[in-house]
């Protein structure tokens, strides 16, 4: 794999050589207990189990969730819903894993509505796979290591639950940061909450888009301004996490000194498409965050008539005043329609924004799909079409750790403290 650069300031490439290391380093994990193409998957009545890529940093890892509630904030897909429900999942340097069993990547009822809606999407197989058996490396509930780590946020793909962004966040946590993977509801595929309330009769929701949100202006500007919304809320509410208070609604009991792990003085954001574009406006409007990640999401607003380009986000207008890595794919079917704003903040931010491309990817490599489609092909249950189209023809035992170093590289330069 090649992973041009381009713009100002402080590299983030990787050569040929450091990318062949990656790959052999990465394919001994994949096959040791993480999953890539070719692994013999377990096959039940209920279908092959995928495997995710085992993380590479020397800290075990504990996994929780918060359900976090927006008083100030109506849901904008939902007008019988008066507040803002947000769900996040927070991977963190554990101090014991002792008795503390493994998490699933999916609850059972999410996954059975995963097989439902995301299949669909992205041309997956609609039978075959047990989505609901597929296991993490975290550890539920166990407690943290009482040392301030660097904060990393996560909003993933449009339409994607926070679940599929699991591989990136495990290897981050892994390395010691504390990373938050975000769900947006009524945006996200499906979202599971721990109960119903007076206005949600069901636990699961499920996404209000019947295609893509780019397609409609309106739509997309909602979409954008809800996850940066959330993305700010999530970060004040980490905020009375470290101050010592519980901030989930209800309370109840989170892990020994999570609280305690949390460094705010050290805030990133990454995000992936619609998450990509959320974490880049997101640092533009808030001093909090550090640096930001933007993978492959764009810019501007989606344009009101087609032919014209659309209104460019703020970051894009006025260039970023924080590192910002735009980290693309040779494979995405609309980069020339990204070209337009990426150009523009890489031109109006004075070297502290960097553009890299991974090349033989496509453009949900960022997420799980890089190393569950070749298990899927392997298995007989996706074409290399099929597969191609959703991450490229890139190896898994390449881009995994590509995206992962990327990523993992990027905010330890720039988080330092």
């Amino acid at each position: 794999m090649v992973y041009g650069e381009s713009g100002g300031g402080t590299g983030t490439g990787i050569d040929r050589r450091t990318a062949a290391k990656s790959a052999v380093a990465a394919a001994a994990l994949l096959l040791a207990g993480g999953g890539g193409g070719g692994i013999a998957q377990a096959r039940t009545a209920d279908g092959i189990t995928l495997r995710l890529p085992a993380p590479t940093g020397p800290h075990r890892i504990g996994v929780t969730t918060l359900y976090l509630v927006d008083r100030s904030r109506r849901d904008p897909w939902d007008e019988s819903v008066p507040v803002r429900e947000v769900m996040a999942t927070v991977f963190y340097p554990a101090r014991t894993v002792a008795g503390r069993p493994v998490a699933r990547q999916m609850t059972a009822g999410a996954a059975e509505r995963f097989r439902q809606i995301d299949v669909l999407v992205h041309h997956l197989p609609p039978t075959g796979v047990n989505w609901a058996a597929t296991t993490t490396h975290a550890h539920r509930d166990a407690p943290a290591q009482p040392v301030r780590r660097p904060v990393l946020l996560y909003s993933p793909g449009g339409g994607d639950p926070r679940t599929l962004g699991t591989a990136v966040a495990e290897e981050l946590a892994s390395h010691g940061h504390v990373v938050v993977t975000v769900d947006h509801p009524g945006d996200a595929g499906e979202v599971e909450f721990p109960g119903r309330t007076p206005y949600r009769k069901e636990r699961i929701r499920e996404t209000v888009f019947r295609g893509d949100p780019r397609t409609d202006p309106q739509l997309f500007r909602t979409a954008i301004g809800t996850r940066i919304a959330d993305i700010r809320f999530v970060l004040d509410r980490l905020e009375a996490l470290a101050a010592g208070r519980n901030p989930g609604a209800p309370v109840r009991p989170l892990p020994a000194d999570l609280g305690r792990a949390l460094d705010l003085r050290r805030v990133g954001v990454y995000g992936h498409s619609a998450g990509g574009t959320a974490a880049a406006e997101a640092m533009y409007e808030d001093r909090r965050i550090g640096a930001a990640v933007n993978l492959e999401g764009y810019l501007d607003q989606a344009p009101q008539r087609s032919g014209e380009p659309g209104e460019l986000f703020p970051v894009a207008r006025h260039g970023a005043d924080r590192p910002l890595l735009l980290l693309g794919t040779e494979g995405f079917e609309h980069r020339g329609e990204l070209e337009r704003s990426w150009s523009a903040v890489l031109a109006r931010s004075g070297g502290r924004a960097r553009r890299a491309q991974l090349d033989g990817a496509a453009h949900w490599v960022f997420a799980d799909y890089a190393a569950m489609a070749p298990q899927l092909q392997a298995a007989g249950l996706m074409t290399a079409e099929a597969r191609r189209d959703l991450v490229g023809v890139v190896d898994p035992a390449v881009s995994v750790p590509a995206v992962r170093n990327a990523v993992r590289s990027f905010f330890a330069r720039h988080l330092r403290g």
